[in-house]
């Protein structure tokens, strides 16, 4: 009988604050899993939709059909935005480890260590993975801007189980910002000028946002999630 092929399934919940781009994130990261012939479903979730207030995201992600929709209850990963939802209880999923499954893998956007000593005993228990890296100040220093923040998330996320490449996440990111082509006006030339210096600027966008994640990537390479370390803490 020939052996079955090992499915990859991640089920994935993402808990941040608003204005941090965590539904932005759901919404490339199941782009990119259908640019790179995989399969994807995702919901946000958000109440007030005003900076600083909880939002999550949920995304499940395979390279088989997913039938699923709605919260994800169990995850296998979870991506922390903000220090305060784990140090606030900002979250609608409380505490936030609700439900994770054993050799679970946790990302959080953090320059200082957060977890409780409670919470080190729960995740030891799950025999989990955190990995702790500044990603707002990653994408300070490499795309200018705090808003990228997102894509050094995302960047970890998918530098740390090769779930897509660096080229099918481009085509996500290019989608989201730029949309499918580029029209020329067919008007005035001044028309013109202005359309072609506003999708300059888009193209600087991406580009500020593909070194954000290319940059993460090479970060994730650093890190062994198979290892007896409840804590991985990066430098950026």
């Amino acid at each position: 009988m020939a052996e079955k092929k090992k499915i990859e399934r991640y089920n994935i919940r993402i808990s941040g604050l608003g204005g941090q781009g965590v539904v932005t994130t759901a919404h490339i990261l199941g782009a990119a899993m259908d640019n790179a012939g995989k399969f994807a479903s995702l919901v946000p979730f958000f109440g007030s939709e005003k900076r600083m207030a909880p939002v999550e995201a949920y995304v499940r992600a395979s390279d088989q059909e997913i039938y699923e929709v709605g919260e994800v209850i169990y995850p296998d990963i979870i991506l922390i935005y903000h220090s305060q939802v784990v140090t606030h209880g900002k979250s609608y999923t409380m505490p936030f480890y609700t439900g994770l499954k054993p050799n679970a893998l946790i990302i959080i956007n953090t320059d200082f260590d957060v977890l409780s000593e409670e919470d080190c005993m729960v995740l030891e228990k799950l025999n989990a993975t955190v990995v702790q890296f500044d990603a707002t100040a990653l994408a300070m220093k490499v795309a200018g801007t705090e808003l990228a923040t997102n894509m050094a998330m995302m960047g970890m996320l998918f530098g740390l189980t090769k779930l897509v490449t660096t080229d099918n996440i481009e085509v996500a990111v290019r989608e989201r910002f730029l949309g499918n082509s580029f029209v020329a006006s067919g008007g005035t030339a001044a028309l013109d000028s202005a359309i072609e210096k506003k999708f300059k600027k888009k193209e600087q966008l991406l580009q500020a946002n593909m070194d954000v994640i290319t940059t993460t990537f090479d970060l994730a390479d650093q890190v062994d999630i198979t290892g007896n370390e409840l804590i991985v803490r990066l430098k950026v």
